[in-house]
């Protein structure tokens, strides 16, 4: 009996895809980002929940090779495989930052609007929480042209150069800059096409997949058991749902950005 198995016998099967208070669980998923490194293996993992995949009904026969069992009528992740492939991809993350490259991060997923932006922040890479644009890649000179107009307005706005505009103009300036800061704040990091893209549901956001796809973009991805793991070039086999899943990986990925960026200015110090 492997060590996943031992663990999901002693009563993982109960707490399969339970009801999570939404609010909790995320409030403190966000303390996680922020608190002390957590490490990357297969007990955390499982603490984790990464191993809950979907419903035997629902899932893609290409996942076949990452899925560890059933449980009651769900269908349990292979971790050791998700942390072959974890370790695969955060090494290219990895090298990928320590030269000077940029990873976009993508979730419209609603639980994970907040996590996305934290971690986003905490690694001062761009980002998308809302919708994704259709041509963010593809027609990146327009999305990008939209993105300087957010900030030479906001700039202008605060520099008081609209002072001889009427109030109810001022006003109207102001719900237009929200809106765009709405769909584009998180771009603002974003001065040319990124060289990867981090989805955290690869089904969800196949739109940005594709975009990447045509420009070259390289494409990490959580791949749950009801996706298409051929679709990304660095699949990492995982739950896509849960809040604590997804807090997990966001922290391991910020801790390895943080760690690369440090070793980048390091060693520029040194020559």
């Amino acid at each position: 009996m492997s060590k996943q198995e031992t663990k999901i016998s002693m009563g993982d099967e109960a707490s399969l895809k339970k009801e999570e208070n939404q609010k909790t669980i995320e409030e403190d998923s966000l303390q996680t980002l922020k608190q002390e490194p957590v490490e990357l293996s297969l007990e955390e993992m499982l603490k984790a929940g990464l191993h809950f995949g979907h419903k035997k009904a629902r899932w893609n026969p290409k996942m076949k090779n990452y899925i560890f069992g059933l449980r009651q009528g769900v269908h349990i992740i292979n971790l050791e495989k998700t942390l072959e492939c974890f370790k695969k991809a955060l090494d290219y993350i990895e090298n990928l930052v320590a030269s000077g490259g940029q990873i976009l991060i993508v979730s419209t997923k609603k639980q994970a609007k907040n996590l996305v932006s934290s971690a986003a922040q905490a690694t001062a890479m761009p980002y998308v929480n809302q919708r994704w644009l259709g041509g963010t890649f593809t027609n990146f000179k327009d999305i990008a042209g939209r993105v300087s107009y957010l900030l030479n307005t906001q700039s202008a706005l605060e520099m008081g150069k609209f002072a001889d505009l009427t109030k109810l103009e001022r006003l109207r300036i102001k719900k237009e800059l929200e809106k765009l800061e709405e769909k584009m704040g998180g771009l603002v990091q974003m001065k040319k096409i990124p060289e990867a893209i981090f989805v955290l549901d690869v089904k969800k956001e196949i739109a940005a997949i594709k975009e990447a796809r045509k420009k070259g973009v390289k494409i990490i991805g959580i791949v749950d058991t009801n996706a298409d793991p051929s679709l990304v070039d660095f699949p990492i086999p995982a739950n896509d749902d849960s809040i604590s899943s997804l807090s997990y990986i966001l922290k391991i990925l910020t801790q390895t950005i943080v760690a690369a960026k440090k070793k980048k200015s390091q060693a520029s110090l040194e020559k």
